[in-house]
């Protein structure tokens, strides 16, 4: 009967040793760079509250068990959950315990000598000899042709090491170190790279602003019509810089036969204060040229007009006065828009229609819009009374009317009739219940203003990635060895020969070139002679 072979215990000591040589396995960390890019899956599925917190919870509302369960395990928060920080963490831990001991192995490498000579070069993948003179009739001794040989291999590119010594003096050179460096740059970019996004996403910021000609941003939290924060973001880290809206430029197609009337071109021309004590400067934001401010770029992507209305409410009290963005919902800039007027008094008001920047009729009879530009703006709407719902405090879209608590006053299929409103025109409601005046047109940008101070170190870790990658993947790795051997012929007559052998670490298509131009480059030096007799 055979005994058990008793297994020694790891202990607590040895069992963390193993966890860790484990967790800093370059397979582990492979693994873990897989596993991170599963775990963002999910966030390209479910509305993340972080971006978009109305659909979180218009999904919440709609699939309550369902959205409960995917909040508990974060699946609204991907990105900032305990279970893909925990993956990214592990990975920058696995990333940085593989570098080191390869950074240490290397380091050594580099100090250590090339192998030793073999004694039989002939059996090397690429190797070969040739007769050169006798030391008395060059006028060279042994010792100085392997010093000037180990001169030419470092010209070469190699590290080399004379050994003068012994019967058969000999140079062992090696190149291709860079390898490993390139290999080593390029995981340590790679941690560069994920520190660097940690630190964008911890103290980086993204926020979004409508502005009308006129208008006048100043980088603060209530300026922000959207805003989305780093981690770590704090609201005294804002630069308090101002930028004005003065007048916004779009060029049409006027010429195109297939393309007339879409836009080419589009400037905005702005008036920034870098500081609150600074004098403004005559700026221009443009597509794909963006504002830079303080770190912080300002990106121009959107555009429409916002036509200036004045509505008065039931007791001749003007209610609201001011321009209302409009969406564009075609190339010919028909946009829909929506006033809300919570003050009006008896009765709350609320209007929405469209606007026309160039207002004709088509074969139908239908109103539309036959140009981009502003030529015949026109206001087409339709008007309600009511409550608005936003005295409770549930936040609302401000282009989307809620009508269930709201009663019509004016519609095409009333009496009333629609509101059709030119520039400088004013419509009186029915009922007493007020009136609304088109007093003029501006245009608005959308800007998106993002701030990330991981943009530079993320280029940078890139570039010199790219560059590891590359030193990694084109650098040879060789060895190269040069033996002087003296031999006597049958005439009892000195012959002295030089051999030579090269040896690739790994798969080295260039190995035979390298030895036709490292004999070349010897017979240069040290001509071959003829064996004598022949």
């Amino acid at each position: 009967m055979k005994n058990d072979v008793a297994v020694p215990a790891l202990g607590f000591l040895g069992m963390i040793r193993w966890a860790w040589t484990q967790l800093t396995s370059m397979r582990t960390a492979l693994f873990l760079l897989l596993l991170l890019a599963v775990a963002a899956v999910p966030g390209s599925l479910f509305p993340q509250r972080s971006i978009n917190p109305e659909q979180v919870t218009t999904y919440l509302t709609n699939k309550p068990t369902t959205g409960e369960w995917l909040d508990r395990f974060q699946l609204f928060d991907v990105y900032s959950s305990v279970w893909f920080s925990a993956i990214y963490l592990l990975l920058f831990i696995s990333l940085i315990g593989c570098i080191l001991p390869r950074v240490k192995k290397h380091a050594k490498a580099l100090r250590t000598p090339p192998p030793r000579t073999p004694s039989r070069l002939n059996r090397l993948p690429q190797n070969g000899s040739f007769r050169i003179q006798s030391a008395e009739e060059s006028g060279a001794s042994d010792e100085r042709v392997v010093r000037d040989v180990a001169s030419l291999l470092k010209k070469r590119g190699y590290r080399s090491e004379a050994r003068p010594g012994g019967s058969n003096p000999s140079v062992g050179a090696e190149r291709g170190y860079s390898r490993e460096i390139g290999n080593l740059l390029f995981h340590i970019s790679l941690v560069g790279l994920l520190a660097s996004v940690g630190v964008g996403g911890a103290f980086g910021y993204n926020g979004q602003r409508v502005l009308v000609e006129g208008e006048t941003f100043v980088n603060s939290l209530v300026s922000y019509d959207s805003f989305k924060p780093g981690t770590l973001f704090r609201e005294d880290s804002l630069d308090p810089y101002s930028v004005k809206l003065d007048k916004f430029n779009i060029t049409f197609d006027r010429e195109s036969t297939t393309h007339f009337g879409q836009p080419i071109d589009f400037t905005a021309e702005v008036e920034t204060r870098r500081s609150p004590d600074a004098e403004p400067e005559k700026e221009k934001l443009r597509v794909n040229h963006p504002l830079r401010i303080d770190g912080a770029d300002m990106y121009l992507v959107g555009n429409g007009y916002a036509p200036v209305v004045t509505v008065r409410d039931g007791d001749g009290d003007i209610a609201f006065s001011g321009p209302v963005v409009s969406v564009p919902q075609d190339g010919m800039y028909t946009s829909l828009m929506v006033i809300k007027v919570p003050d009006a008094k008896p009765e709350q008001l609320g209007f929405q229609g469209f606007l026309l920047p160039t207002a004709m009729t088509d074969e139908t009879g239908f109103a539309i819009s036959g140009d981009p530009n502003a030529i015949n703006p026109q206001l087409q709407l339709n008007s309600f009374y009511g409550n608005l719902g936003l005295d409770n405090g549930t936040p609302q879209n401000v282009y989307v009317l809620e009508t269930d608590e709201l009663e019509e006053l004016n519609n095409r299929n009333l009496d009333a009739g629609g509101i059709v409103l030119g520039a400088g025109q004013t419509y009186e409601l029915p009922d007493g219940k007020g009136s609304i005046s088109f007093d003029g047109l501006k245009r608005f940008i959308g800007v998106d203003i993002a701030y990330d101070p991981s943009k530079r170190p993320v280029a940078i870790f890139a570039a010199l990635a790219l560059l590891g990658l590359a030193i990694s993947l084109f650098t040879p790795r060789r060895r190269a060895w040069v033996k002087i051997r003296t031999t006597v012929d049958g005439s009892g007559r000195e012959e002295r020969i030089i051999e030579y052998g090269l040896l690739a670490r790994g798969e080295d298509h260039r190995l035979e070139s390298e030895a036709k131009e490292l004999r070349k480059l010897l017979e240069q030096q040290w001509p071959a002679v003829e064996r004598a007799g022949v």
